[in-house]
């Protein structure tokens, strides 16, 4: 029985013309050749699988060809040509800077250029996966790189560019390769499945191809895979079986069903989903690539990014047309949000539904954002807005029972000045307590002057109410006036000496008052500490207030006098070192004590 041996190995292309997707390259690579323009050194950078190495062998066996065609290819029939193809070459060289990245390494390459070539014109050494050379290898080969004898030429190849030296990159001819295109890599596996007589259907093929993601040798690793998987038949049910890949047919029926809001559809649809064993990411990911499909295929000039078989091509531009931009630009902002914090959930299903959700309800959060058909945009302005704000009073003592329950079914409008709240009170009955604004509480207390017709709030209370509560007419708000208002905070002066709050009750004595407004008046102190005072019995003392004058919109300000400067006693003004430092200096003992234990203080 014959050696197996991969199609990566067994279809590695041995001239130029046969090299996939690279043809910016060999073209290149052929022209120098024929007109003797070769350089010293190459550096062939790429991702992984696009023939970077292959190229290398290719140029190496061709400069040393006796008999070059006129197209700047290797006759594949001379000594040189033979010998390569057999491997038995000495001309050529080849290293591993994966695995012989020291400098004892390089110092052996070195020493091997140095001996001119017994047969042939040139020695080529090839340097694979370079960037893992150390940075001692890659300083003891600069000089070598730069000047070599005439007959020494290097290729370098690497799949990280970025991680190689500028003194290298200066010194090399530098080749880009790039990703192959699906519609390249197809045409080649068809070309392998036709000499090895391998029925395949060309979907399977796309399939293969979009797996891959640019890597022909992924893709014959794969196709070799499905190959003795599916016993020599590729068809597209077993390639999707084998590589893993969800069919969008189910993608279309999700979007389907997520478009026309039938959540429960959808939850079902995801539950079958995960039931043959694909993961949340993986749903996540492939539904993200089949928006961005349909979003690509929205307008016909960008229609050819649509990365898929043929079979889906037609649907995708049906399904395209019917789903608007909007949705599916957010459709695929919530996907990538989610994709990005799958990782982070604990309950990877219920992430992945809970996107499904989303997705389910944003047609109509879309419609509620739009105006005249469009997309409202919030923009960016220069100048700022102030916020409205509405100053709210503090709540007050309050008793209200739950059983009770006001309803004040119709108020008509007052102009009247603020008044206090309504406060039922009844000596056997529950009692009933309401806080209003001073809008509210004047539309309570106000009667319908203007229109005949309409009760009196009070009457139509009593009426319903008389029964089982004492229904009182809210008073009237009396003035604010500073006899009355000095009364009211020397009663309160009082009532802190007795609460022995001597601090607060000195603060008091020595504060000064002044009516600025009707409901507005200020309270002037000597120094911060009194405003702290001050502010401690705000509120107890604007209870006293509100009930004094029947009025809570009454407020009051503390101001600070400037004119004096506050008498600090000295404690308050050191900090935590300063406090140590000064009784060490009244008590030595203290420092002496702190020196013998060896001691540490955190200030």
């Amino acid at each position: 029985m014959d050696n197996f041996v991969v199609s990566a190995r067994k279809y590695r292309p041995q001239n130029f013309n046969t090299v996939v997707g690279q043809s910016h390259i060999t073209t290149t690579l052929k022209n120098a050749i024929l007109n003797n323009h070769l350089a010293h050194a190459f550096l062939f950078c790429g991702p992984r699988g696009v023939g970077k190495t292959t190229c290398a062998r290719i140029l190496a066996k061709t400069i040393n060809c006796t008999k070059i065609t006129k197209d700047g290819e290797a006759c594949n029939e001379c000594d040189s040509c033979v010998s390569f193809e057999k491997g038995a070459s000495l001309n050529i060289h080849e290293l591993d800077a994966a695995s012989n990245n020291s400098v004892d390494d390089i110092r052996t390459l070195v020493e091997q250029v140095r001996f001119a070539p017994q047969a042939g014109k040139y020695k080529v050494y090839i340097v694979d996966e370079v960037h893992m050379l150390s940075a001692s290898a890659f300083n003891a080969f600069l000089k070598t790189l730069e000047e070599p004898p005439p007959y020494a030429i290097f290729i370098l190849a690497t799949t990280e560019k970025h991680k190689i030296l500028p003194t290298i990159l200066s010194r090399c001819q530098i080749f880009d390769f790039r990703r192959i295109n699906s519609n390249d890599t197809v045409a080649h596996l068809e070309e392998i499945v036709e000499k090895e007589k391998i029925k395949a259907e060309k979907n399977a093929l796309q399939l293969i191809a979009q797996k891959s993601e640019g890597c022909m040798r992924d893709a014959l690793s794969i196709l070799d895979k499905i190959v003795s998987f599916s016993n020599g038949a590729l068809t597209y049910a077993n390639t999707l079986e084998h590589l893993n890949i969800l069919d969008e047919a189910y993608y279309f029926k999700l979007l389907e069903y997520l478009t026309d809001q039938e959540l429960t559809k959808a939850m079902l649809l995801y539950d079958e989903i995960n039931q043959k064993g694909f993961e949340g990411d993986m749903v996540l990911y492939g539904f993200a690539s089949f928006i961005r499909n349909l979003l690509v295929c929205k307008d016909p000039a960008s229609a050819h990014l649509l990365e898929s078989i043929e079979g889906w091509r037609d649907q995708y531009t049906t399904t395209a047309q019917k789903v608007s931009t909007a949705y599916l630009v957010s459709a695929l902002n919530i996907l990538n949000e989610s994709e990005i914090q799958f990782k982070m959930a604990r309950n990877k299903r219920l992430h992945v539904e809970l996107a499904l959700i989303k997705l389910n309800f944003l047609q109509q959060a879309i419609e509620l954002s739009m105006e005249d058909g469009q997309v409202v945009k919030k923009k960016l302005v220069d100048t700022h807005y102030p916020i409205k704000t509405k100053r709210i009073l503090p709540l007050g003592k309050m008793v209200v029972n739950e059983q009770a329950k006001l309803v004040i079914e119709t108020a008509p409008v007052s102009t009247q000045k603020p008044a206090a709240p309504i406060t039922s009170t009844t000596t056997k009955a529950p009692t009933v307590s309401t806080l209003a604004t001073s809008e509210t509480a004047a539309s309570i207390t106000s009667t319908s002057t203007e229109s005949g017709n309409k009760k009196n709030l009070l009457a139509a209370l009593q009426q319903k109410y008389g029964s089982q509560y004492k229904i009182e007419e809210v008073k009237e708000s009396i003035p604010l006036n500073r006899e009355a208002l000095q009364q009211c905070w020397d009663e309160y002066t009082q009532y802190l000496e007795k609460s022995l709050k001597h601090s607060s009750a000195g603060t008091f004595k020595l504060a000064q008052l002044n009516i600025e407004d009707e409901v507005h008046f200020t309270v002037t102190v000597s120094a911060l500490t009194a405003q702290k005072f001050v502010e401690q019995e705000r509120m107890n003392f604007m209870e006293k207030v509100w009930e004094q004058f029947q009025n809570r919109a009454i407020q009051f300000s503390i101001l600070v006098d400037a004119g004096e400067k506050e008498d600090v006693p000295l404690h308050l003004k050191l900090n935590s070192k300063q406090k140590f430092e000064r009784i060490a200096e009244q008590y030595p003992l203290v420092n002496e004590l702190k020196t013998r234990l060896n001691l540490e203080i955190f200030y």
